[in-house]
């Protein structure tokens, strides 16, 4: 069993073992697509979703992953198996693959799948985070969940620096989403959020959070909403993956949220209960 495990192109061993070509063309031009989730009791937690996400992406810039949809997702599953520990992190990418360094690639170039797992922990929903707020200065592919990542790093650093956990970003003063997460907000018993188009990442977390909330008859709206809107929210919903449906209690040093609890505990109720259901685990938190 491993305590962290990566994958590179059929090689298996430890991150520190496993070694990348230097022609991989991530490490030139960040060409590559990628998906994440958590693991619960050696299960990929919605396993299908983010494999339709992950080829999705793929397919959007040509890439070619190695292996059918079905294949990759057993693979998963059985390296997940070798991981010691009871919750996970559950990381894959794919890169277009290696050759020298050009702008121009082959077509008839098949990707390099890599894999990295590692024991972690689901998101405390009772967790209060805090926010800070940047322009969205990222390019107009934001659906694609790409390797070119560094306006995401330089909003996740300044918020870590300033103390806080998320960096909402907003396009001339309308929220798109935050560095590694989906921001909402709750109004008037309504969920608004962001549709998904091109400046946003279709989040599976947040598909299935709107999913929980038609169930319990909460009004869904999919549409940009302000900064304004933001700060005067009832309660501001952050949602990824890995921490599922977690809540900010301040922006920008100011409080906002802690107006509509009671919607919000059965939002957070319902995406809990679906995880716990999915995975077969007995409580959220180890």
């Amino acid at each position: 069993m491993f305590k962290e495990l990566a994958y590179y192109d059929g090689k298996i061993g430890t991150p520190d073992e496993v070694m990348i070509p230097f022609n991989d063309r991530s490490h030139f031009f960040g060409d590559g697509v990628y998906d994440a989730t958590i693991g619960g009791n050696h299960v990929v937690y919605l396993l299908e979703d983010h494999l339709d996400r992950f080829y999705t992406s793929a397919n959007y810039f040509d890439i070619k992953v190695p292996m059918e949809k079905e294949e990759l997702g057993k693979l998963l599953t059985d390296l997940l198996k070798q991981v010691e520990g009871e919750t996970h992190f559950v990381y894959w990418q794919v890169t277009r693959g290696i050759a020298p360094r050009d702008h121009a690639y082959s077509k008839d170039m098949v990707g390099k799948l890599w894999v990295w797992i590692k024991q972690s922990k689901a998101g405390d929903p009772k967790k209060e985070l805090k926010l800070i707020v940047r322009p969205d200065t990222r390019f107009q592919h934001g659906n694609a969940k790409t390797l070119n990542l560094l306006p995401a790093v330089a909003g996740t650093q300044e918020a870590t620096l300033l103390g806080a956990d998320e960096c909402v970003l907003h396009r001339d003063g309308f929220v798109t989403e935050c560095c590694h997460s989906n921001v909402q907000i709750l109004k008037n018993g309504m969920l608004i959020s962001h549709p998904d188009d091109q400046f946003i990442l279709r989040g599976i977390a947040k598909t299935h959070m709107i999913q929980a909330c038609r169930r319990l008859g909460i009004t869904v709206m999919e549409r940009p909403f302000s900064l304004e809107e933001l700060y005067d929210a009832d309660e501001v919903i952050v949602t990824a993956s890995s921490k599922m449906c977690q809540h900010a209690t301040e922006i920008e040093g100011k409080k906002v949220g802690g107006k509509d609890p009671e919607t919000l505990s059965r939002i957070e109720k319902a995406v809990i209960q679906e995880y716990l259901d999915y995975t077969g685990k007995a409580t959220l938190l180890d």
